[in-house]
């Protein structure tokens, strides 16, 4: 199974367990999540950008992963995901760069799926 699968699987499978628990708080917080990136002022496609910036600079390895499945989805290229990763190095400093390889790796597997 490729780095792409396994992450989704297990994304989606423990985000079902999370939601069978039916706490209202963590539903509420995850609905918050998804309607602060639907469509508004800013479309998709910046608010993943921005996502996956904010992601790289706090070192969230998993956030990173799915901001650039999203990424991908909402069609960025190759020239705009490295000008996000250039940014995401400038404000997070030297301490991004492990994160920033990861995910120059998962961007590739990404194109590859």
């Amino acid at each position: 199974m490729n780095k792409v699968q396994e992450f989704n699987d297990y994304r989606t499978r423990m985000n079902e367990k999370i939601m069978a628990a039916n706490n209202k708080v963590i539903k509420r917080f995850f609905n918050l999540d998804t309607n602060a990136y639907q469509e508004g002022a800013l479309d998709v496609k910046t608010k993943e950008m921005l996502g996956l910036a904010c992601s790289m600079v706090l070192r969230c390895d998993d956030c990173v992963k799915y901001h650039l499945g999203k990424c991908q989805e909402c069609g960025v290229t190759d020239e705009e995901i490295y000008e996000v990763f250039a940014i995401a190095n400038l404000i997070g400093g030297s301490i991004v760069i492990p994160h920033f390889r990861r995910a120059v790796e998962y961007w590739e597997e990404l194109k590859t799926s």
